[in-house]
């Protein structure tokens, strides 16, 4: 019982941060008002009335890729102006989700390729899901090990057979683990310190076997903000940029494969229960 308020009190603290931080967002770029010339094309194709007033420009969750280049585009006048506050912000959201295994570091990091730039996204997302995951690995053993454990005892089991069986080359097995994921990254950092993963291990897995994932998403962030529309997004230059990234994230993904077939332990069964492969 004290383990579970002792993870409430975090959960808590960490959403008043972040609550409090969002309260000190700056005032956005307003919408400039119609110019005469406006309205009569605007009227000419709707017969609804145009609100002419201005309107400051909100944050929220894109639905389309238009959404998305707006979303980019507000906060990237966000960092020209208040360049340290994004950051601060866009790592305060990132470690909140990934301290508590929140789904979205998908969108976060290709939000990242968009507002940060190919590079500089890149070395953010790699740190920011390195240190959220460790944070989850450590909330996880501060708190949460019986309640993980009651809640899937049989993959945790599983899980802890495997990390037994592959102890000669650890680190390997937990790189294929995030190359080739046998349960999903969530579950895998919270149940990491209940299998008794070294931290050290746990760490430089996930920096390293998330490396092609992030990489994928922040190119995409990178040529979403770069298109003004989906026939852009198919042009030639954009489908050989694609390949390029495909190839460069297989590369590692083919190594750490080609290895598990020689050192690790493994038996891989399909969702459905068709399939059944053993790797020795």
């Amino acid at each position: 019982m004290r383990s579970l308020l002792g993870l409430i009190c975090v959960i808590v603290a960490a959403s008043f941060y972040l609550y409090s931080l969002s309260l000190y967002l700056p005032a956005g770029p307003r919408r400039r008002p119609l110019n005469a010339a406006d309205r009569d094309h605007v009227g000419a194709e709707s017969e609804h009335p145009t609100d002419t007033s201005e309107e400051p420009s909100r944050l929220k969750f894109p639905a389309d890729l238009e959404e998305l280049r707006e979303l980019a585009e507000l906060l990237q006048f966000y960092k020209t102006q208040h360049n340290t506050y994004v950051l601060l912000l866009f790592c305060s959201a990132y470690l909140y989700k990934q301290s508590f295994a929140i789904p979205g570091s998908s969108f976060l990091n290709i939000l990242a390729g968009a507002i940060f730039g190919p590079y500089e996204g890149l070395l953010l997302a790699c740190v920011l899901t390195t240190l959220g995951a460790t944070m989850c690995y450590l909330l996880s053993q501060a708190f949460g090990k019986q309640y993980i454990v009651n809640l899937f005892p049989d993959k945790v089991s599983m899980l802890q057979r495997k990390v037994e069986d592959n102890q000669d080359c650890l680190f390997f097995f937990l790189l294929f683990l995030r190359f080739f994921p046998m349960t999903p990254n969530w579950f895998l950092n919270m149940s990491a310190p209940i299998v008794n993963i070294p931290i050290t291990f746990f760490f430089c897995s996930v920096f390293i076997g998330l490396l092609p994932y992030n990489f994928i998403c922040v190119q995409t962030g990178v040529m979403l903000s770069e298109v003004s529309s989906l026939d852009d997004l198919v042009s030639w230059e954009r489908l050989l940029q694609l390949l390029g990234i495909a190839c460069m994230a297989l590369v590692p993904s083919a190594l750490i494969r080609r290895f598990s077939q020689r050192r690790l332990k493994l038996d891989v069964r399909s969702t459905n229960g068709l399939t059944e492969k053993k790797v020795q």
